[in-house]
């Protein structure tokens, strides 16, 4: 899985003393009393962040949280700079801007080797528009010889923070987005085999240049979650309620085409693996319905298909327990309820409980269920990624704008 990555990172420049602006991604699950509900983004950064104070940088972070209207307080990076601190056990100082006066001399007061984390990006509309302009104040404001990329859940988007920031100031990579971007290309180019790629949520539209991209390089696609729904259907199976896309045909016409190229038209259905049985209910509103397995020829009309069924739990583990590397993004059920989660959980224990496997976690709703599953904190798989949409374009082999910007490695 050895892969070169591309770009320049902190290691590759002199930074001993700098003031150094990064961009990290702090975009954390906050609780309604406006605690952080999983803090793996904030843990993701430590590396980068402490290997800048132990060279005696001026750290000044820039992030975003959620989609704000404005100024909107309930959205505030002040928890994140608490929960930092604690982390880091030193003192982060927080300000509420991240441009102008205020913002400046905050960064110019600070000492060596301290951090301070500046307020939500998005409070500005100029951030998502890739404004020059508010780049260049963020650029004034931080006073920094270098910018840090470094939050990977981000690079996907031509942002202030991703791009024009990166027209400023010399640009580098930090230590996770190296890590997030080696080990997934690693994984996608040149994985130990056999690669079993097992992808599940809502859509297939959404995933239809991942779905591809495994077809090529995948030894098995194991398909679960409402995306199944879709593929049965196209096969001709009746789903009931079921979550079914429309206006797919012609996209699984030609996924189908590619894999019998690949496989032979005979080996199709052992390739892409497809639910032979499903845990059904007549809803979701009810969180204490019970499991009900039934076969996917008999899901009638009044029934939802809620998760892979108990055999075709059985047959994704055994090809699970036989695969070197797993790459998984999508949960294989609605796994908000605990009847629906037990493909998702089989899955997450087969991956923890064979450490020889080198297990590539998609970030998003897959991050979060097995951050939720896992008593330590994602540490039982070799990679939880911090990135959703930024892993699915990187597998699918699109470059990230966020990442492109930033300087070439030497050769």
């Amino acid at each position: 899985m050895a892969y070169n990555f591309h770009k320049r990172t902190i290691r590759d420049v002199p930074l001993d003393g700098a003031t150094v602006l990064v961009r990290a991604d702090y975009n954390v699950p906050l609780k309604k009393d406006g605690t952080i509900s999983d803090d793996l983004r904030i843990r993701a950064s430590l590396p980068t962040v402490q290997y800048l104070l132990d060279r005696r940088c001026k750290v000044v972070i820039i992030s975003h949280l959620g989609r704000p209207d404005g100024r909107d307080l309930s959205q505030s990076l002040a928890p994140v700079a608490t929960r930092l601190g604690e982390q880091l056990d030193i003192p982060v100082t927080f300000v509420e801007d991240c441009t102008g006066d205020v913002t400046y001399q905050a960064v110019k007061q600070a000492a060596p080797g301290s951090i301070v984390l500046l307020e939500n990006l998005r409070y500005y509309t100029e951030e998502e528009a890739n404004d020059e302009a508010f780049a260049k104040k963020l650029a004034d404001a931080a006073q920094a010889r270098y910018f840090v990329q470094d939050g990977f859940g981000v690079v996907h988007r031509a942002h202030a923070s991703t791009d024009a920031i990166t027209h400023f100031m010399p640009s580098v990579a930090g230590l996770l987005l190296e890590k997030e971007v080696s080990t997934i290309s690693g994984a996608m180019q040149s994985p130990e085999r056999p690669l079993v790629a097992v992808l599940g949520g809502a859509k297939v539209s959404d995933k239809i240049k991942v779905i591809e991209r495994f077809v090529s390089v995948a030894d098995t696609i194991v398909i679960g979650g409402a995306m199944a729904n879709t593929f049965l259907a196209y096969k001709g199976f009746s789903m009931g309620k079921s979550l079914v896309e429309p206006d797919q045909r012609e996209v699984l016409d030609a996924i189908y085409a590619a894999a019998a190229e690949k496989v032979g038209e005979d080996s199709v259905d052992e390739f892409i693996l497809l639910p032979t049985d499903f845990a059904v209910a007549t809803g979701t509103d009810d969180p204490t319905v019970p499991r009900r397995v039934v076969s996917r020829e008999a899901v009638s009309e009044d029934m939802m298909a809620l998760d892979i069924g108990d055999e075709s739990i059985e047959t994704a583990v055994r090809v699970l327990n036989e695969a070197k590397t797993v790459i998984w993004n999508g949960p294989l059920g609605y796994s908000e309820i605990e009847a629906f989660a037990h493909g998702s959980a089989r899955v997450a224990l087969a991956l923890a409980t064979h450490p020889s496997i080198t297990s590539v976690i998609g970030g998003g709703d897959t991050a979060d269920f097995v951050l939720k599953w896992d008593g330590n904190g994602g540490a039982s798989f070799s990679h939880v990624s911090t990135g959703g949409g930024a892993g699915l374009d990187l597998m699918a082999g699109k470059q990230l704008p966020g990442v492109e910007s930033l300087l070439d490695a030497t050769k």
